[in-house]
């Protein structure tokens, strides 16, 4: 049977749901960490990559011995789907893995870096991320796809992820960012970084780690963080031809999404922010939630 990239919205979804198995999830559910033991779990498109790149620079000396950073840094809830063991022993200490998780369903016990970006710069850059691999270039427009984003279940949502972060960020098991402040102070967020994960990491190597976390070094090196393994691993079961494009590192800006979608789509994005973030915390933008983290 021939596959074929979806060219609707619909047929997407349908295409989605087939990337990991309730037997995968469950398995990296069910993982019990180790006090070490890091997760990272921004919501998708938020700077999952640019922090893996940071801790594993860190925990390694700046080794890129990897074809992806999937295979040295486990996704717990693709692992099993993968094929990858997530008990398996890990290149280097501490162990580290990549999730999308809310602070609800993460395994407890270890420890936390979650990054905060921009909704609307989140949802262009799924976008962008998912065209060309999920669906057919040009045939889902991005207002479609905003009212996709939009409308996922609460439980899966870009803002309940980020609620359920930011009640926990006073946690000493927590270490929260913006994307914004790791553009604007790459090295102070790496040194955050290296405290937080422990261990004596000198000097050179926090430099060494934060010029492989810049954004010329990462699209140098593009094909090792452009989830090539998952697309071999996964599209054939989500019906998916081969060959498929899936960079993750694409302009290294913040702030650009609200310039390229209309002022319907930043009015429906700020409806939704006041009747979550501003309703529970007194966050009036995302800007606030910038200034907050910073101060």
């Amino acid at each position: 049977m021939e596959h074929r990239r979806p060219t609707s919205l619909d047929q997407m979804v349908r295409s989605l749901q087939h990337l990991v198995t309730d037997e995968g999830v469950g398995r990296g559910l069910a993982y019990k960490p180790g006090p070490t033991d890091i997760f990272i779990a921004p919501y998708a498109k938020c700077g999952t990559t640019w922090m893996q790149q940071i801790v594993h620079g860190l925990r390694t000396g700046g080794s890129m011995d990897f074809d992806e950073i999937t295979e040295v840094i486990p996704f717990l809830e693709v692992a099993h789907d993968m094929g990858i063991d997530i008990d398996a022993p890990q290149v280097a200490a501490p162990r580290v893995f990549k999730c999308h998780l809310a602070w609800d369903a993460v395994p407890k016990g270890g420890r936390y870096i979650v990054v905060f970006r921009d909704p609307v710069d989140a949802m262009v850059s799924m976008y962008r991320f998912f065209e060309g691999w999920f669906f057919e270039p040009g045939t889902i427009s991005l207002a479609e796809f905003a009212g996709h984003f939009l409308g996922r279940d609460p439980r899966k949502n870009y803002w309940g992820h980020a609620a359920s972060w930011w009640r926990q960020r006073g946690r000493d098991d927590v270490l929260a960012f913006a994307f914004e402040e790791m553009k604007r102070d790459l090295p102070g967020v790496v040194d955050r970084v290296a405290g937080f994960i422990g261990g004596a990491i000198p000097p050179q190597t926090r430099a060494l780690a934060t010029a492989q976390a810049s954004f010329d070094f990462m699209k140098r090196h593009e094909r090792q963080f452009d989830d090539h393994l998952v697309r071999q691993a996964r599209d054939a079961a989500c019906g998916l031809p081969p060959g498929g494009a899936s960079s993750k590192v694409n302009q290294g800006e913040a702030g650009r999404g609200a310039a390229v979608v209309t002022q319907d789509i930043r009015d429906r994005f700020s409806e939704r922010w006041r009747q979550t973030m501003t309703a529970e915390f007194g966050l009036d933008s995302y800007q606030d939630l910038v200034r907050a983290l910073r101060a």
